[in-house]
C-alpha cells in the first residue's frame, strides 16, 4: 500500500483548516511539505480531491467520498493509540454534558472518580444537546450525558434516568390558582436557547395546545433564567432538579396547570464507531449508576 498515514492525518487537516498556512502551522512543518504531501496523494489516487478556489482547498465529489472512507478509520485508528497509552485506571476521558446535567449531577461524578481514581482525568466540556451531540459524532468527546432527544443513526444513546420538567414563576398572582397550559401562552415566558433539550422537550409537549408561545427571553443558562425569574413577572419552564432548593425556601412557585405532566429522559450518548477501552467502560457505567441513584434519592425518577 502506497499510501501513508501522515499523508491521511494532513489531508485530514487540510479539509478541517481548508489553508496550507494554518495546517502547516498546527502541525509543525513547512507550508511546502503540506502541499507535497496533498500533490502526492492525489498522484496515487490518479485524482485530485480538493478544487482550488479563492486560495482555499475544498473538496469536490472524489475528495469527499475520500474523506468519508478514509475518516472514520483513521480515527478508530486514533482510539486503539490512545487505548494502549492508557489503562482502565489510568488516562483520560473526554467527557460533554448538556446544562442542567453539567449544573447537577456530573461534576460530583468526575470528582469521586478522579478521588477514587487519581491516574484518570476527567476533561469535562459543557454545551446544550444539539452542541454535545455534535462533538461525540465528530469523536472531541468519548462519550456525552444529555437531557434531549438526540436522533442520528451515528450516536448509540442510553437511557440513564428520567425528570420532570416544571413550570416555575415568582409571581403570586400565577402561582396562586390553577391554569390551562394554553391560557398561559401570552405569558412573559423566559426559554433556554435554540439547541436546549429542556426547551425541545417543553414545546414539544405542549405543541398541540400552544401552537405558539409568546417567548420574552432566550437565555443559555438555567441558572440565568431564575435569576431573571426573581425580578419580575416571568414565567418558565425547567427540570425540577435544577430547581429544588427554590421551590423548598419560597424563591420561585411551581405554577399549577391542568393535566401538565411533562418528563423526558436523561441520555448517555457516544459514537456507535467509539473504540470502547476498559476505561470507557468503567467511567460511562460508574456514571450511569451514581446518576441512577442520585435521581431517586432526589425523588425525580419516571416513577416518582
Amino acid at each position: 500500500m502506497k499510501l501513508t498515514l501522515r499523508q491521511i492525518e494532513i489531508f485530514l487537516n487540510v479539509v478541517e483548516q481548508g489553508h496550507l498556512t494554518n495546517v502547516a502551522k498546527s502541525m509543525g512543518l513547512s507550508q511546502s511539505a503540506v502541499s507535497m504531501s496533498i500533490k502526492e496523494l492525489e498522484h496515487i489516487l490518479g485524482r485530485p480531491l480538493f478544487d482550488r478556489l479563492n486560495k482555499k482547498l475544498i473538496l469536490n465529489e472524489v475528495g469527499r467520498n475520500f474523506f468519508e472512507a478514509v475518516e472514520p478509520l483513521f480515527r478508530k485508528l486514533e482510539d486503539i493509540e490512545y487505548e494502549f497509552q492508557n489503562t482502565e485506571d489510568k488516562g483520560t476521558v473526554r467527557v460533554g454534558a448538556s446544562t442542567t446535567v453539567v449544573d447537577y449531577l456530573i461534576p460530583p461524578i468526575a470528582c469521586r472518580y478522579m478521588g477514587t481514581y487519581p491516574d484518570v482525568k476527567v476533561q469535562l466540556k459543557e454545551g446544550n444537546t444539539q452542541q454535545i451531540a455534535e462533538m461525540v459524532k465528530r469523536g472531541d468527546l468519548d462519550m456525552g450525558f444529555v437531557e434531549g432527544e438526540v436522533y442520528d443513526p451515528d450516536l448509540i444513546k442510553e437511557v440513564i434516568g428520567d425528570d420532570e420538567l416544571v413550570v416555575i414563576t415568582a409571581n403570586e398572582e400565577l402561582a396562586s390558582r390553577t391554569w390551562k397550559i394554553e391560557e398561559l401562552a401570552r405569558e412573559r415566558w423566559i426559554l433556554r436557547e435554540e439547541g436546549s433539550g429542556t426547551r425541545a422537550v417543553f414545546l414539544d409537549y405542549i405543541k398541540e395546545k400552544v401552537p405558539h408561545l409568546e417567548i420574552f427571553m432566550e437565555l443559555g443558562h438555567t441558572e440565568s433564567i431564575k435569576s431573571l425569574l426573581q425580578g419580575g413577572k416571568a414565567i418558565s419552564c425547567v427540570s425540577a432538579l435544577a430547581v429544588a432548593e427554590e421551590l423548598e425556601d419560597g424563591r420561585l412557585k411551581k405554577v399549577p396547570i391542568e393535566d401538565f405532566d411533562c418528563r423526558r429522559h436523561f441520555y448517555a450518548i457516544y459514537h456507535k464507531d467509539k473504540y470502547r477501552s476498559d476505561l470507557f467502560r468503567k467511567f460511562l457505567d460508574f456514571s450511569k449508576s451514581m446518576i441512577g441513584e442520585t435521581m431517586e434519592c432526589r425523588g425525580c425518577s419516571g416513577e416518582g
